[in-house]
């Protein structure tokens, strides 16, 4: 029997603004708790996305969203709770143990992870994967696949 189609978006963002209003309209879908899988290369727009979803979902003001390169977890405590993960600097499996992810996955809350193949924690919560391509200095094309169906189509 042949397996169902997972549903795929592909949308093309112009500016920042586009990638950040993309985010918002992806936050305001989600309901927790829900793992964000974010893939690209470095400048694609990861975090510009995440500042989106962030404010979408009430969980942190546009401009309180920063990247988590240095401190790998920033944590958001608006309406709903998000953990923004970036493994950029994650060596090993140990380093990422390190962080204590797995107690987040106690919590109802929505979780975005950027450098996902860094990622080996298992979690039984819908899932959504969004991978972004920087097409030029302001272009982006950001696919979406949504296995779970957690974004509604509306």
């Amino acid at each position: 029997m042949p397996r169902a189609a997972v549903p795929r978006r592909e949308i093309v963002t112009h500016s920042s603004e586009e990638t950040i209003q993309l985010g918002r309209e992806i936050g305001a879908q989600l309901k927790p708790p829900a793992l964000i899988l974010l893939s690209g290369d470095l400048g694609a727009g990861k975090t510009t996305l995440t500042k989106g979803i962030a404010t979408g979902l009430g969980a942190a003001a546009e401009e309180d969203v920063t990247s988590p390169t240095f401190t790998l977890v920033h944590k958001y405590d608006g309406s709903t709770r998000v953990y923004h993960v970036d493994l950029y600097r994650i060596g090993d499996i140990h380093d990422l143990e390190t962080l204590g992810l797995e107690d987040v996955f106690a919590e109802k809350a929505v979780v975005i992870v950027e450098w996902p193949e860094k990622f080996a924690i298992r979690t039984d919560w819908p899932i959504v994967n969004i991978h972004l391509e920087h097409v030029s200095e302001d272009i982006r094309r950001i696919s979406i696949d949504d296995p779970a169906e957690v974004l509604s189509s509306s």
